[in-house]
């Protein structure tokens, strides 16, 4: 290189695991931007964007941001300032990097709606000198709404790049044996924790509209392959998959998590355990949706134990995946 070619750093490779988003705070304005980007993702809502735009800024984002801060003040880490969401994905990204142990191999963390944005995340590693890039989502089953977005946003990054890296993308890891295991341990974990004998276990993942599955969306087909692959690892109680999370008038994949809690005690299930699988952190769909409202929906309905088993976030079991995923993309 002669002493008047620009600066270049080279020979790096870059690991980005993304997550879906959190906002920036519990506040109204700070939630209302966080949903009108998440709302507006034309993955997310299929429906022609001149009529959804007018029902998303007349209504939906005037009185849905109250519903969702009071959500997130429940469960907000007010001495971290922060969601557990962006909490356990910054400390997923730190643990990773420590345990890979490679000083070529640059690993950070982004989301695909709010803060750290994929675009800011890709260009810093790009500076760092990442020739090529990782991309990690962290969602165990392919959704287009989740995903697919995530690359969306990524090519639509290296499309302003002069240089590009070479990339990959880990598109699922639904029937990992290491993330089957992590759940399974996650499970026996809770058993030997609590002084009763669940009836049964809900697995419930995120739901989608119906419409999105009869479209060909793989991710029905994939969170049903997850929950029969953790059954055939842990034979002691029946796990049933359920989806919870719907929005809108829509009917969405089925059974609903919520109207199951309601229908099981009126057959008899009165003692459950439930586990998020398809949710790399817990955040306001497994603290708050789950562990609050859910729980109080099942005892009022007649049940009389419930426990939410944890998120794999940032234990080791999961950072141990997430380098066998990695180094086989290598």
């Amino acid at each position: 290189m002669t002493s008047d070619h620009p600066k270049v750093n080279y020979g790096k490779t870059g690991v980005l695991i993304i997550n879906l988003g959190t906002p920036d705070s519990t506040s109204w304005l700070d939630i209302r931007k966080y949903l009108k980007e998440f709302l507006s993702d034309r993955r997310v809502i299929e429906v022609n964007p001149l009529i959804w735009q007018v029902i998303l800024n007349l209504f939906i984002l005037t009185f849905r941001p109250s519903k969702t801060a009071k959500a997130y003040k429940e469960i907000w880490m007010k001495d971290k300032n922060m969601s557990p969401l962006r909490f356990f994905t910054e400390s997923q990204a730190q643990k990773l990097s420590k345990k890979i142990g490679n000083e070529k191999l640059i690993v950070d963390f982004a989301m695909r709606y709010g803060n750290p944005s994929i675009k800011s995340k890709i260009n810093q590693l790009h500076e760092k000198g990442c020739e090529n890039l990782i991309i990690l989502p962290l969602y165990p089953q392919y959704a287009a709404a989740t995903t697919a977005t995530v690359c969306d946003e990524t090519y639509r990054t290296l499309m302003n790049m002069r240089w590009q890296p070479n990339l990959k993308i880990i598109p699922h890891y639904e029937s990992e044996p290491l993330y089957i295991d992590a759940i399974k341990n996650s499970i026996v974990k809770k058993i030997n924790e609590i002084n009763w004998k669940p009836d049964l276990i809900i697995a419930s993942y995120h739901g989608i509209p119906k419409k999105y599955f009869e479209k060909g969306d793989p991710y029905h087909c994939y969170c049903h392959k997850t929950t029969r692959l953790i059954s055939e690892k842990y034979t002691d109680i029946k796990i049933m998959t359920t989806f919870q999370s719907r929005f809108g008038p829509q009917e969405w994949l089925q059974p609903y998590t919520d109207k199951t809690f309601e229908a099981l005690p009126k057959e008899g299930k009165k003692n459950i355990l439930v586990i998020c699988p398809g949710f790399a952190s817990d955040c306001v769909e497994t603290l708050e949706e789950i562990s609050i409202q859910g729980k109080e929906s099942f005892i009022a309905s007649g049940g009389e134990n419930f426990e939410m088993i944890p998120c794999l976030n940032d234990n080791e079991d999961h950072i141990t995946l997430f380098k066998h995923l990695i180094s086989k993309n290598l």
